[in-house]
């Protein structure tokens, strides 16, 4: 017994099966994970060094080097990309796609470890992260006040920070904004001169008394006891009363020579909310939850809390991810709802009882679909939504091809259980294979390389599903359906809207075919000009890996000169805020300055501090559409182009794996000097062409730095040693965290010693200070060393440790990066470099050679074969494979036309359309040379068979083709840049296909008929 047999015998079966499909597949939409974009996980590991105060040149060597030798070693290393600043080392680790991610992070993070004792002692921190698309922010939330405290804003933070981490689903709660408090201690050195005592002395006492040394335990009897030891410090009086000195009875405690108490750490990072000082409060979501049921979990938190706050201190939630996803899923459920209402009217031709069956089909393949989705662990997002979309204008063909011939056993006088049964038997094999045909062409693409692969994932895997499903459904469910829905001895000629559309067809594509017959050599050579022209449209419309993204939201980055302190830079950003007030459509405009915005997009992360950067996240209406916002942007940069003290960059968000610019060209050398004589060449190059704005130059100005030269000599003599007099100028510039202070309510504070000083550490921190001598006499600094001012690069970079510098730029409006690199690129060629010294393409033109590097040749090479594979095991001849594959470049014609009419560039998933397209133009192409060769088995004539067969099977090809092309009108004229150009593809190329192939493939076949045997017994 088959199972379409089984399927309509048992029919109370298969009603529960039916019953249960549609169950599990509404509970699976409502439970899986929902989220705005993909979640790519990249075997991507940062590791960043933060070691104040330290040149980019001795990072280099103390830091970088050490570090980049040790991971260098491990094994399925892709690439170390190195960015050393002033203090910051940002040592960017990324290994093979395909390799376990945790196990990876686990040996960066093992081998770090162990070069920690071969790495100076006073770095800060060495931070080993491992790049998580989860870790983006879902929320952002500012609590303002213009008159409250930072102590008070820290307090409200904290509370709230504390209510938000018990929200199960919510991960990395952190606070921006406001200054840590920590316990200073400002330690007059000339006092200590005066006393003799030495600095180390003073530290070590310090550091002693701040560790907490457990003592163990011991039995006594029949208990057990833990010793409690002397502790840590438990007031900041025990801290002031340390003694530090005790010398022929006379002890001096640490109050004598300094002061302390609690500060706030000197801020590093300033934020604001329209304009108004805030502190901001970010979370982001656990992997596999739902945004919208997290949601449901903080929205009461956050409106509780904002009951609690002081009349001073306002909240507002100015940034809600869940809303966005919200926004855009219900929009996408809009286009499918159309979608499905555009496919209705497509079927309209085959009768409502038809219709109503394949109508019913549609949302059980979806659920089944969705369900082999989540087995898969992918989430519902734009990329998987587009999919199912997809997928709707295809897998309705199985169903059609199986409801149409049951209609048609049913016309020849069989009953409707016969007929569902003996008609679904019939075509089973012509369906699975069909439906191998989409699956081939979908399938490689889930094996494409790199990040770019990764990201789309989920489009061919949801209609894979989807597609895989609508063949089960067809070969079960539509047979019980039929069985029992439509009607015996139907009209033979069907309704009026099909007898309408076949006399279309006998009018138009029957006297159309016999003339192309009569002139095949006519026809073609016109086909072949159709496609030659539409290749030349390729560089015409150029190509962008990916769009910029849709959303209202884009960022303004403001680069100071070289050195700007925060005070000057928050002046310079308050300019610009002055300026986004006047626009009415922006709602919200987040600055922060010292420091990039908290992540709140997929492929940008925070930018680390730095005193002359400052970024403004801006935040548009709602339902503000991309091109008034891409309006906006344009205004923007024309405005701020000849803002006088600062570069201010106005950037969109790009979608697809991060990429540092879209114009990116490294030059690569050992001399730093060397490397800045080319890097201004280079930049020459750049600032020429018209379509480059926003060009950065690594090595464009030098920074100065004060030097403090060290009379080694007279240091010797006078038994000074080197180290101390570094550590007393850190003590009294930077400061040194000695330990961690506890209070009783279990909170942490940072213990630093630090020079008494005004807020900001100036000059005069130099003014005297002492170094004691190997003996305890304290010696002035001014002895025995001089400040000189040096300048230094700002950056050095490293490309798998090789030294390079990096010149970047954006695109103006409507300017592609590869059209502006192919005229920078042949002037790059004719640079005269010093040997050793050569240049490479990063940025777009890198993320190109990633997604489309060997792997995707083999997916390329892998589908052309399994395609030919198919078509040899279902025509036994290699005729018949050229006659079918003949089609595929009359898809390319109307694909690349209708990408050339909407403006729109070729992009990687136009070119996941293209692929799609090929395995649905086979599709159709099958069928129309497997029923011309069932016609010349029966004994038809050559030409006889070819046209009847062209013109019976005009009409299924249509009723698909429209289906399709009413499901994907939607996508097309949807306003997101990552998915209309999908659906453009399949709509042109579906166009031309279906009106070209019915002409050309006869023509192939009648060229190179295959050989085929008459049968007798069908004759």
């Amino acid at each position: 017994m088959n199972l379409t047999n089984f399927s309509v015998v048992n029919y109370q079966f298969t009603l529960v099966v039916f019953v249960m499909v549609a169950v599990i597949g509404g509970v699976t939409m409502l439970t899986m994970p929902r989220a705005e974009d993909p979640q790519i996980n990249p075997p991507s590991y940062p590791i960043i060094v933060v070691y104040p105060g330290t040149s980019p040149q001795d990072m280099e060597e103390l830091v970088v080097k050490p570090i980049e030798n040790k991971i260098y070693e491990l094994e399925n290393i892709d690439k170390i990309v190195t960015a050393i600043e002033d203090g910051l080392a940002v040592i960017r680790v990324e290994f093979k796609y395909g390799v376990n991610v945790d196990n990876k992070y686990q040996e960066v993070v093992r081998e770090i470890n162990a070069l920690r004792n071969d790495l100076p002692e006073d770095i800060l921190s060495i931070d080993i992260r491992k790049i998580d698309p989860s870790d983006v922010n879902i929320l952002q939330v500012a609590l303002i006040s213009e008159n409250a405290s930072y102590a008070s804003l820290k307090t409200q933070a904290d509370n709230l920070k504390e209510q938000l981490e018990k929200v199960t689903d919510l991960k990395k709660v952190k606070i921006s904004g406001v200054p840590n408090q920590e316990v200073r201690i400002d330690l007059r050195l000339d006092k200590l001169a005066e006393l003799q005592i030495p600095l180390n002395v003073v530290l070590g006492s310090i550091q002693s008394d701040a560790v907490n040394i457990p003592g163990g335990s011991l039995t006594a009897g029949n208990k057990t006891f833990n010793v409690k030891t002397s502790g840590k410090f438990t007031s900041l009086d025990d801290i002031a009363n340390t003694v530090i000195y005790n010398a022929s009875g006379n002890i001096v405690y640490l109050k004598d020579v300094a002061t302390v108490g609690f500060r706030n750490e000197a801020e590093k990072h300033i934020t604001r909310l329209n304009g108004y000082r805030c502190v901001l409060i970010h979370a982001a979501q656990k992997t596999g939850s739902n945004i919208s049921s997290t949601q449901e979990k903080y929205l009461p938190i956050l409106a509780n809390f904002e009951q609690s706050l002081p009349p001073t201190i306002k909240l507002y939630q100015h940034f809600d991810q869940a809303e966005n996803v919200a926004l855009r899923l219900s929009g996408l459920g809009i286009d499918f709802l159309i979608a499905i209402t555009l496919v209705l009217l497509t079927l309209s031709p085959l009768g409502s009882r038809a219709s109503l069956v394949v109508m019913i089909a549609i949302p059980l393949s979806l659920a089944l679909g969705l369900v082999g989705l989540n087995a898969f662990g992918i989430s519902l997002n734009q990329l998987s939504i587009v999919g199912l979309v997809v997928s709707l204008g295809l897998l309705v063909d199985d169903s059609i091809v199986v409801v149409e011939n049951i209609e048609r056993w049913l016309r020849d006088g069989f009953s409707r259980k016969e007929a569902a049964i003996k008609a679904t038997k019939q075509i089973t094999i012509p369906v699975i294979a069909t439906t191998a045909t989409l699956v081939i062409a979908f399938l490689p693409l889930i094996f494409l390389p790199g990040g770019p692969g990764e990201f789309v994932r989920g489009l061919p895997l949801a209609v894979i599903t989807s597609v895989i499903a609508s063949t089960l459904v067809s070969l079960t469910i539509v047979p019980f359906l039929a069985s029992v829905l439509l009607k015996e001895h139907s009209n033979p000629e069907g309704n009026i809207l099909l007898r309408l559309l076949k006399r279309a067809i006998a009018a138009t594509y029957a006297k159309l075919m016999k003339a192309a017959l009569a002139r095949p050599a006519i026809a073609l050579l016109i086909a072949a000009i159709l496609f030659g022209g539409s290749l030349a449209l390729f560089p015409v419309i150029g190509f962008k890996l990916f769009p910029t993204s849709e959303k209202p939201i884009f960022l303004i980055n403001i680069k100071m000169p070289l050195q700007t302190s925060l005070q000057e830079g928050n002046r310079i950003t308050k300019m610009v805020e002055d300026s986004l007030r006047k626009n009415e459509i922006i709602d919200y405009f987040t600055s922060n300055i010292g420091k990039g915005n908290p992540q709140i997009y997929y492929n940008v992360p925070q930018q680390e501090e730095k005193f002359d950067f400052a970024q403004i996240f801006i935040q548009l209406n709602t339902n503000t559409k991309p091109l008034i916002k891409n309006r906006l942007i344009s205004d923007l940069q024309g405005q701020f182009a000849t803002f006088p003290y600062a570069q201010i960059e106005v950037k969109d968000f790009e979608q697809g794996p991060p990429i540092e610019a879209p114009i990116s060209i490294r030059v690569f050398g050992d001399n730093l000097d060397t490397l800045r004589k080319l890097s201004f060449e280079v930049e020459k190059i750049l600032r020429t062409h018209k379509g480059a704005i926003y060009v950065n130059n690594d090595l464009n100005t030098l920074k100065t730095d004060i030097k403090v030269n060290i009379n080694r000599e007279k240091a010797r003599t006078l038994g000074v040693f080197t180290a101390d007099i570094d550590k007393t100028i850190r003590l009294a510039v930077a400061g040194l965290k000695l330990g961690i202070y506890t209070n009783t309510e279990g909170e942490e504070y940072n213990i630093v010693i630090n020079s008494p000083k005004e807020k900001l550490t100036n000059l005069q921190s130099f003014d005297n200070l002492f170094v004691n001598n190997a003996i305890g006499i304290a010696v002035p600094l001014s002895q025995i060393a001089s400040l000189n001012f040096e300048t230094s690069p700002t950056s050095i970079n490293h490309f798998n440790k090789n030294r390079f510098i990096k010149i970047t730029s954006s695109t103006a409006k409507n300017v592609l990066a590869n059209d502006v690199l192919k005229e920078v690129a042949p002037q790059l060629d004719r640079l005269e470099m010093p040997k050793g010294y050569y240049y490479k393409l990063s940025g777009e033109a890198e993320s190109e050679d990633d997604a489309f590097g060997g792997s995707f040749i083999t997916v390329i090479i892998l589908t052309i074969f399994l395609f030919i594979a198919v078509l040899i095991l279902q025509f036994k001849t290699f005729k018949g494979l050229i006659i079918v594959l003949s089609v595929i470049p009359l898809g390319v014609i109307g694909g690349v036309t209708m990408l050339w009419l909407t403006g729109n560039p070729m992009s990687f998933i136009a070119i996941i359309g293209f692929i799609g397209l090929a395995g649905i133009e086979v599709k159709n192409s099958i069928l129309l040379v497997d029923f011309t060769n069932q016609l010349r088995e029966e004994g038809t004539e050559l030409n006889t068979a070819i046209e009847q067969a062209g013109e019976l099977r005009f009409l299924p090809v249509v009723l698909t083709s429209l289906t399709a092309i009413g499901g994907l009108i939607p996508l097309a004229i949807n306003s997101n840049p990552l998915i209309s150009p999908l659906a453009i593809v399949l709509i042109g190329g579906l166009i031309s296909s279906t009106l070209l192939s019915r002409i050309v493939t006869p023509i192939m076949y009648k060229l190179i008929p295959p050989n085929i045997e008459i049968s007798h017994s069908k004759h």
